[in-house]
């Protein structure tokens, strides 16, 4: 077990939770702020959790939902208060209902997670404050403290993987439940310049291309809530032309970027893409998740083999945009 203290003081309506992992604290950092990882731990054994939204950045938000052994949904959501990469973050932790909005009815709480080098590996610190103590003892009778520990002993099968979730994997796909996918991928560059990538025409030009043989005629780029983009790409002997457009719906450069996107063309409703940019050891955790209108219409959009193509992308991304060697060993897509 992990866990090599828990000290509650009431009087300061606090609960401080020390665990030691034999690791780097960097390691274990990459383990929250990814989450793909955060959701293999967070949540007791017996109830995985799948995150939707995760910015790790001030200002930033998470939502997830944990699911239990007899089907049963029970969701959360953290509110970033700070963050300081690689050593603490703050959150507003509390429930959320099956739309994923706070639940008003049920308390919530702060928590600070520290990250300190040590002997053995690093030392995460956890300390919990309550609104009041009637809150407190109703969140330990709920099995808080059972439920952190269940989460905390999950965590060395984590951080012990160093080939999952590695710099130079090609970009996965992970089904989210019944509409989202979420592809992800770490790029081997700063969250600015990744972030510029995706904003600057001349930039944007060299990578979004997909397979060798396409060129892109139009990039009109978005920048701000409201504004509409527009990109197509024809084949070099001018056929085959296809292209996308959408307008921002939320902005937080350059960590976030909310976006509506649908065919040219097409009738129907589109897609809602949400990118995350968070740094991490190596460059960028880029992630991207996408909702369609339905199930049929993802499953039909992936058979096409939409990861392999985003993988192309990124993969010269790296190589002509920040000069990064491309060269991967393509791995099974999740």
């Amino acid at each position: 077990m992990p866990i090599t203290s828990v000290e509650k003081d009431l009087d300061a309506l606090t609960m401080t939770v020390v665990a030691e992992f034999p690791v780097p604290a960097r390691r274990l950092w990459d383990a929250y702020a990814d989450p793909r990882q955060l959701e293999k731990f967070w949540g007791p054994e017996g109830w995985p959790a799948t995150f939707t939204r995760h910015d790790m950045a001030p200002g930033g938000r998470s939502a997830y939902y944990m699911s239990g052994p007899d089907g049963e949904r029970a969701g959360g959501y953290w509110e970033f208060l700070a963050v300081e990469p690689g050593r603490s973050f703050e959150v507003r932790d509390g429930f959320a209902g099956p739309d994923g909005a706070p639940n008003p009815e049920m308390p919530s709480m702060r928590m600070v997670y520290t990250f300190e080098d040590a002997d053995s590996g690093c030392r995460l610190v956890t300390t919990t404050s309550f609104n009041s103590l009637d809150e407190l003892e109703k969140l330990l009778g709920m099995g808080m403290e059972e439920g952190l520990a269940s989460a905390m002993s999950q965590i060395d099968d984590v951080v012990a993987d160093l080939t999952s979730f590695a710099v130079g994997r090609p970009a996965d796909a992970q089904l989210i439940g019944d509409t989202q996918v979420r592809i992800s991928r770490v790029i081997r560059g700063s969250v600015q310049q990744v972030w510029d990538a995706h904003h600057d025409p001349e930039l944007v030009r060299r990578w979004m291309l997909g397979p060798d043989g396409w060129t892109m005629p139009v990039c009109d780029v978005a920048s701000a809530v409201g504004e509409t983009y527009r990109y197509e790409w024809e084949q070099d002997d001018g056929g085959g032309r296809f292209g996308f457009t959408g307008e921002i719906l939320e902005t937080e450069p350059p960590y976030r970027e909310v976006t509506t996107e649908r065919m040219i063309g097409m009738e129907g409703p589109g897609t809602r893409n949400e990118l995350t940019l968070t740094p991490v050891e190596g460059g960028t955790l880029l992630t991207v998740v996408i909702t369609y209108p339905d199930a049929e219409l993802r499953e039909t959009v992936l058979a096409t083999g939409m990861t392999d193509g985003m993988e192309t992308s990124y993969a010269r991304l790296e190589a002509e945009v920040l000069g990064q060697s491309s060269a991967v060993a393509h791995g099974d897509r999740g």
